[in-house]
């Protein structure tokens, strides 16, 4: 069986994904995927990943924990999804890298599921504003405090996917940007449940429809409509064009009213970030989706 781990990062999707799949658990439950309720393993799962890490794990572990999930022993795809994964945003950062406790998680994960296919999903998000909104959700008085003094511009991703491409070598990784979710959101959907490339779904624009206002979401689905065949990257072009147009400024700006974060810091982690990208891109073995 493949195992996928959707582990956020924080603040990126905020389950909009994984409920998007639980619309569609009847479809993919045709070609083998489950994709069980949330509710019924992320609590299960974090005392488990706790105990693996502390004590090890029984014969029963595995058993356990798809049993409490109802899995259909006939489905060969499980998709599993927790920004919390890797532990709470106070534990996001650490030792000037994001996730420092990430590789003890991924290998209790391996040891729970010894006999299956473990498969990491993770989007990525702009330190400029990552950082901050990791910060809100701490106790932490400071960002400083938050960071235990590290320069912001220390925290790098390809730094996080190069520890997990080198000590999980042969464990698939998909990784795509939060600030392009809107434009590869389906491609998204459909590799983490496995789905053929051209499959349709339910709810393939449901981030559009909150990022667009109701005009330009009308304009977008007459204009697919009138326009059949399409491919991913034509589709692309087209949500680009009417986001352009039609986005609604205020639910993709954000305010960060912190003490210290500067217009130039901003500008400075950001272009960073794009580098850090890039790096990202070329480092081998990992599945990077680009709009």
């Amino acid at each position: 069986m493949q195992v996928v781990i959707h582990a956020g990062a924080h603040m990126t999707d905020e389950d909009r994904l994984i409920n998007t799949l639980l619309a569609n658990r009847d479809l993919l439950a045709e070609i083998g995927t489950d994709v069980p309720d949330p509710k019924t393993y992320r609590k299960l799962l974090r005392d488990v990943l706790n105990e693996v890490t502390e004590s090890g794990i029984t014969s029963e572990t595995r058993d356990d924990v798809l049993g409490a999930i109802n899995h259909d022993a006939g489905n060969d795809r499980l998709v599993l999804s927790n920004q919390a994964f890797f532990g709470t945003p106070k534990m996001a950062v650490g030792q000037g890298m994001f996730y420092p406790a990430a590789e003890m998680r991924i290998e209790a994960f391996r040891q729970i599921f010894a006999n299956d296919g473990l498969e990491l999903f993770l989007a990525l998000r702009d330190p400029a504003t990552h950082l901050p909104a990791l910060f809100a959700k701490t106790p932490h008085d400071t960002m400083a405090d938050f960071l235990n003094g590290v320069d912001p511009a220390q925290f790098r991703w390809s730094e996080t996917i190069a520890r997990f491409r080198r000590d999980f070598p042969d464990m698939p990784i998909t990784i795509w940007c939060n600030e392009d979710t809107p434009l590869v959101w389906a491609q998204v959907l459909r590799e983490m449940a496995g789905l053929d490339p051209h499959s349709s779904f339910k709810g393939e624009f449901a981030l559009l429809e909150e990022i667009m206002t109701s005009a330009g979401m009308k304009r977008f689905e007459t204009y697919l409509a009138s326009h059949p065949g399409m491919t991913e990257t034509q589709k692309r072009r087209v949500i680009s064009a009417f986001l352009d147009k039609f986005v609604k400024d205020e639910e993709i700006e954000e305010e960060l009213d912190l003490p210290g974060w500067t217009e130039e810091l901003v500008e400075a982690l950001s272009e960073a970030y794009d580098e850090d990208v890039y790096e990202i891109e070329r480092i081998q073995g990992v599945n990077f989706i680009a709009p």
